[in-house]
């Protein structure tokens, strides 16, 4: 197959090179030419452009995937759906849905929503990986049936789980294990900086070790992302945070009245609840 790829970062350069692995004719779009250049020399994409006129294939692509900022999703499928073929499908991998598939369908017919699972704390083409979709899930949103099949069969080459949602039962969950750990990850490293005792907070970033990294990596990635999860996903995270901050009270609580039993339940719970979202 052709298959398209806008945005040439982390996501969208380890799907290239799974996919010229797989022997497809994979071009790239990037708004730095610098970037498609070494997404060329890692064998990420055949060749690529700043500008969808330069590509060559363009109308004869089969499948294109957006892998572009989240508000850049809708702009770049207006400027697209002019200019390819009725044939061509076009997918996303934005971490939201019910903001971005209802509009994206009324624009192009053969628009299908899927958000893959995966990713890591460094981002750009240098940071793309062979095999990062491996075992991971991809969530497809249901639409024109063929369309749907064809981008499913797409992440499960690349070694990805498919699971079908709807738009607004994928923002639901992802409120939950992706957006609102962002906030929390974030709150905690704000907090943790604004110790007013600077020897102190020296001694704790010296302390620092695997506990704070596994807890704040999603607090310390790309901050454009972070904030585009909250301005698209405003009223699922905001009840997140809502019910968060009841559970955090009552810990605080517990401490508070020395209720170690209370705490020691909870924690005995986590633990093993834990094991239910890995």
């Amino acid at each position: 197959m052709i298959i398209g790829i806008v945005g040439l970062g982390l996501i969208g350069g380890s799907l290239g090179l799974d996919l010229c692995r797989l022997n497809h004719r994979v071009w790239g779009v990037s708004r730095s030419a610098q970037t498609c250049a070494e997404a060329v020399q890692m064998s990420a994409i055949h060749y690529g452009s700043t500008d969808f006129h330069a590509i060559p294939d363009l109308s004869h692509t089969d499948i294109i995937v957006l892998c572009t900022p989240i508000d850049r999703i809708i702009p770049c499928l207006r400027e697209l759906a002019g200019l390819v073929s009725t044939k061509t499908i076009i997918t996303d991998v934005a971490s939201v849905k019910a903001s971005i598939v209802p509009s994206a369908m009324q624009i192009y017919a053969r628009f299908i929503g899927s958000h893959p699972m995966a990713g890591k704390e460094s981002q750009g083409i240098r940071s793309a990986e062979l095999g990062l979709f491996q075992g991971r899930t991809c969530v497809v949103c249901p639409g024109e049936s063929q369309a749907t099949d064809t981008v499913k069969q797409l992440w499960q080459s690349v070694g990805m789980t498919i699971c079908e949602c709807t738009p607004t039962d994928h923002d639901r969950a992802v409120a939950w294990i992706s957006h609102l750990p962002v906030m929390i990850s974030a709150a905690l490293i704000h907090t943790c900086q604004n110790e007013p005792n600077l020897e102190l907070r020296k001694l704790a970033q010296t302390l620092a070790s695997s506990g704070f990294r596994d807890t704040s990596r999603v607090g310390g990635g790309n901050p454009h992302l972070g904030l585009c999860m909250a301005q698209c996903n405003r009223e699922q995270l905001l009840h997140a945070l809502t019910i968060y901050q009841t559970h955090l009270a009552q810990i605080k609580e517990w401490i508070e009245l020395e209720n170690w039993q209370a705490l020691l339940s909870l924690l005995a719970q986590t633990a093993l609840d834990r094991q239910l979202f890995l």
